[in-house]
């Protein structure tokens, strides 16, 4: 194998070997975010020469990891060893600082947030609109992954990050439908945050261009606190006198309750039930057998650290909207037939 040379990572990134000599040199007349390019192409190809030293002279930064419950599930903590990794290829180390799942009259913003230690913050899996208004506030290049729906995405002092799911679920429901099924019902607190909003808003759309209507007796949408959807779920299939053919799930999680819920109440499926997610979360069983959105969680970590890497060095630039749509893994996903 030949080995890498300087030109070699100039001619990958169409700028000249000087420029590269200057990166690897320390020169300060190169951008910071040229500098990035350089030593992350070197890295790609196998260049280390001086390349730790050179990592060593370059300022440290912290970036507030703003979370409520990092550890629910290892959807959220996939994403954030992910999101720490590559924010340490670039001497950038990732801050945890905790935050309630709701707000309180005894809620304080933590001091590390407006000490001037951490010069950007993430924040991932808090749904609770006050919070999120007054994290909003926040004199600190920001990024979100998701939000509450009682907020205007423009509101937000910060670039936004969506899990796409409109169309990913409209492609699920689509996929139901054309198996002959009609009667089919949608789960998933739609208040909660924008990305169940969007999913139901798929759902619905589906229905309508294929004719069907929406049965409200069959979906679950009203307003769910984080800790009751066992109990939640339970009352609402309960108080069902006939099921219909199919629930269309705003989560894994949703679908693996309605697992549980079904192999204790097999009776009221003699002909099995079709159940489908979005996530792709492996942790549950179910997810093997139904019909979810494949959400790869490695690269939404590495999406959110290069977005707040971009808003920490180009902090007046427009807020920006970005959605990331998953591949949809397509399955039987008739439970207990």
């Amino acid at each position: 194998m030949n080995k890498v040379t300087m030109q070699n990572i100039a001619d990958e990134l169409g700028i000249s070997r000087v420029t590269v000599w200057k990166v690897f040199n320390n020169y300060s007349n190169v951008s910071s975010a040229l500098r990035e390019r350089v030593l992350d192409k070197a890295r790609e190809m196998g260049y280390n020469k001086g390349l730790s030293e050179l990592e060593k002279t370059a300022p440290e930064k912290n970036v507030s990891l703003i979370v409520s419950r990092p550890n629910s599930s290892t959807f959220w903590t996939n994403i954030i060893h992910r999101m720490a990794q590559e924010l340490s290829f670039h001497n950038i180390n990732l801050v945890y600082t905790y935050m309630p799942s709701g707000f309180s009259s005894k809620f304080k913003m933590p001091a590390v947030l407006s000490s001037g230690s951490v010069h950007g913050a993430v924040v991932l899996n808090l749904y609770d609109e006050r919070l999120v208004k007054e994290i909003n506030q926040l004199n600190l290049p920001k990024v979100f992954l998701d939000t509450v729906p009682q907020i205007d995405p423009y509101e937000l002092s910060g670039d936004l990050i969506l899990l796409e799911g409109r169309i990913t679920t409209y492609e699920i429901t689509r996929s139901i439908i054309e198996k002959g099924v009609n009667k089919i019902g949608f789960i998933g607190d739609i208040h909660y945050a924008q990305t169940n909003e969007d999913r139901y808003e798929g759902f619905c759309q589906c229905m309508r261009e294929y004719g069907l209507s929406v049965e409200e007796t069959f979906c679950l949408t009203h307003k769910i606190g984080i800790f009751s959807y066992s109990k939640e779920i339970t009352r609402f299939l309960d108080s069902m006198e006939t099921l219909p053919e199919a629930f269309i799930c705003a989560s894994d999680y949703i679908a693996h309750l309605l697992q549980l819920y079904f192999s204790e109440h097999k009776e009221r499926i003699p002909e099995g039930i079709i159940v489908t997610g979005y996530d792709g979360r492996n942790e549950y069983d179910v997810v093997r057998m139904i019909t979810t959105a494949d959400v790869r969680t490695e690269f939404i970590g590495k999406r959110l650290a290069i977005q707040i890497m971009y808003r920490m060095e180009h902090e007046e630039a427009p807020f920006e909207k970005i959605y990331i749509k998953p591949s949809i893994l397509y399955r039987n996903s008739l439970l207990y037939e």
